[in-house]
């Protein structure tokens, strides 16, 4: 009866998510109101506003890993989901996956012993020959159990080879398409990384999340696996560059763990995952410049960066040799002998820098806009398909979003 309740809830929470965003649907009045806008930066905070993820629709993804939790603590009683990547970390925008993991490493420390009965039922996993094989075996039986009886559970797909063993699905009530993965707390690390970082300066998550709608837009990113760049790496990407501007506008994560306490002190699997939790710690940046410079920087420098031989680290904040033959080589921030874009093949990577010069030309064309607000200008030019006469990918889909399912939401709220 209480799980049926919180399905309810959730589904409460999911149409007041949908009214509050409802400025984000109304893609034709967004498109015409950031045309005239006069400075390019004010159109990238419009964006970053009427697209990013909203307080509501945070809540609706701790409350769908609360669902989670609940199924799987038929297994584990004292296990815990939690949500990671851009569901936390500033960066996401309306509509983004939801990552979440299942933690185990505080199974049966600090419990509360319940008495339901004079009898004790205790669950152990047989032992397994390696992390990993455990995690698959997890996941395996939690993925049975939502395919067969999870609750709004639906397409469920068990992805359990993958580097990141996952249970993939979509869940039905939240209307979210999920990522399950076990004990991925280096990943969970990486995202309250990412949110310090979005914390320093209002520009730092303004200009990434542009670049990542901008790439979305474009095709560049998509949440189907491939040979795509992801938007972990173009953060990455983001998060370089402002170390390289001149004075930088972000500190390298070498610097933030210098300014770490003993009590940020943390080591997750061998790695190092230690960086100050204090952000009144952090001097602030004595740079000035403004969005717009930044991002025509941006596409200028990644246009012409010297992929074929450079690595980006932002440990240190600075080129490195490549030590493999990958196309785009950018340095696990923690787990520093990964590649984070190992997937990205050369074809991929030649259109995003294509993409990015053609973007860099657009913007040193257009140093004024125009006297005439019916051609496109400053952000909406960049989001322009590359193919002259179409309308931009990124519009097409809030277009559809802007009158069917508004009607469908205010039908479903009669009933």
């Amino acid at each position: 009866m209480l799980f049926l309740i919180r399905i309810q809830l959730l589904k409460v929470r999911l149409h007041l998510t949908n009214i509050l965003s409802a400025r984000y649907l109304k893609s034709e009045i967004f498109s015409l109101f950031i045309i005239v806008v006069i400075q390019v930066s004010e159109q990238l905070y419009l964006l970053t506003n009427e697209c990013q993820l909203t307080e509501e629709n945070t809540k609706l993804r701790f409350l769908a890993c609360s669902l989670i939790q609940d199924i799987a603590s038929a297994y584990f009683s004292d296990c815990i989901v939690k949500p990671f990547g851009s569901s936390v970390n500033t960066f996401g925008k309306l509509g983004c996956d939801l990552d979440m993991f299942l933690e185990l490493n505080k199974v049966g420390k600090n419990s509360v012993k319940r008495k339901t009965s004079p009898f004790n039922i205790i669950y152990q996993m047989k032992k397994a020959p390696s992390e990993r094989i455990a995690a698959q075996r997890i996941l395996n039986v939690l993925g049975e159990f939502l395919d067969n009886l999870g609750p709004g559970c639906e397409g469920v797909q068990k992805i359990l080879n993958a580097r990141c063993p996952l249970v993939r699905f979509s869940h039905q009530p939240s209307g979210l398409q999920c990522d399950l993965t076990v004990n991925n707390r280096i990943a969970l690390k990486s995202s309250e990384l990412l949110y310090v970082y979005g914390s320093l300066d209002p520009r730092v998550r303004t200009l990434a999340f542009s670049i990542r709608y901008w790439a979305w837009n474009h095709g560049l990113t998509s949440s189907i696996p491939g040979a795509w760049i992801t938007n972990f790496s173009l953060t990455m990407m983001v998060l370089f560059f402002l170390q390289r501007r001149q004075p930088p506008i972000v500190p390298t994560l070498d610097q933030l763990k210098k300014l770490a306490d003993a009590k940020d002190k943390e080591v997750i699997e061998g790695f190092d995952c230690t960086f100050v939790s204090n952000l009144n710690k952090i001097t602030p940046t004595s740079n000035t410049e403004t969005l717009d410079v930044l991002l025509g920087d941006f596409f200028e420098f990644y246009g012409n960066f010297a992929f074929n031989k450079n690595s980006l680290n932002i440990r240190k904040g600075k080129e490195q040799n490549k030590p493999e033959a990958s196309a785009l080589h950018i340095q696990n921030p923690f787990e520093e002998n990964l590649n984070i874009s190992k997937n990205v093949n050369a074809a991929q990577l030649q259109r995003f820098v294509n993409l990015a010069r053609d973007s860099a030309w657009i913007l040193q064309q257009m140093e004024k806009r125009p006297l005439d607000n019916s051609k496109p200008w400053g952000l909406v030019a960049l989001l322009q398909a590359s193919e002259p006469g179409r309308v931009s990918k990124g519009f097409k889909r809030l277009n559809v979003l802007n009158s069917d399912r508004v009607k469908d939401l205010l039908n479903s709220l009669k009933m």
